[in-house]
């Protein structure tokens, strides 16, 4: 549980630093200032950069912006986005946090990466299907708007959280891929109500995150393969 920003190297203050101020910047030309969306973005992110460096206060942080986020969501009765972060993201990431505690890489700042096996694999296919069939069930009992990425973006956060969860570099692409829906999702909210354009601004700020948080885990890993 070292301080994460004193292993921070000059690009990642860079990225942090950069993010924050695209996030600031947003949020202050925004024609309706959201408090509870600005310092969900800020937590988020730091969570994001935290999580690049393998550091276990990542998961802390994305506890603390899920429930953030479940309230934002339920605003504009996102409701599959409630009962994910709420119900799936946050437990998970609480469970993440022990896991990565018991698995340090040998420097102790970091934690170790676990490289996926056959029956990894075979379990995150099977578990994934099973949640988004029930997922979308409730989705739909619920009336959600814009049902199919809801449902889509349950199905991206369950396979983020479970690779996170199995300390897996693979766990960036994940939530990539769900920024990419979520972008979506709340570019069709924004439509309605323009209050949501900076939660827009805020994956796109959390896709370059994830990609920079996938090319570090994999160049670690590949540094780690290479002392066996």
């Amino acid at each position: 549980m070292n301080n994460p920003i004193t292993n921070f190297t000059k690009r990642e203050w860079i990225l942090w630093i950069s993010s924050l101020t695209a996030i600031i910047l947003t949020n202050i030309f925004s024609e309706s200032f959201d408090l509870l969306t600005f310092f969900a973005s800020c937590i988020g992110v730091t969570s994001l950069v935290f999580a690049a460096i393998g550091n276990v206060w990542s998961q802390v942080l994305m506890v603390i912006f899920s429930i953030l986020y479940g309230m934002i969501s339920f605003q504009f009765h996102y409701w599959g986005e409630m009962i994910t972060y709420l119900g799936m993201t946050m437990p998970m990431a609480i469970w993440s946090t022990f896991t990565w505690l018991k698995n340090p890489a040998k420097n102790g700042k970091e934690v170790k990466i676990r490289r996926l096996q056959k029956k990894d694999l075979l379990l995150l296919i099977v578990s994934c299907i099973a949640v988004t069939f029930l997922f979308f069930i409730i989705l739909d009992k619920l009336d959600t708007p814009n049902i199919f990425f809801s449902t889509l973006s349950i199905s991206t956060s369950f396979l983020a959280a479970a690779l996170t969860m199995l300390r897996s570099s693979y766990y960036a692409l994940g939530y990539a891929a769900n920024d990419i829906v979520l972008i979506v999702m709340w570019t069709l909210a924004a439509i309605q109500n323009p209050i949501y354009i900076s939660v827009i601004v805020i994956f796109v700020i959390f896709f370059f995150n994830d990609m920079y948080g996938f090319i570090s885990w994999k160049k670690r890993e590949c540094k780690e393969a290479a002392h066996f």
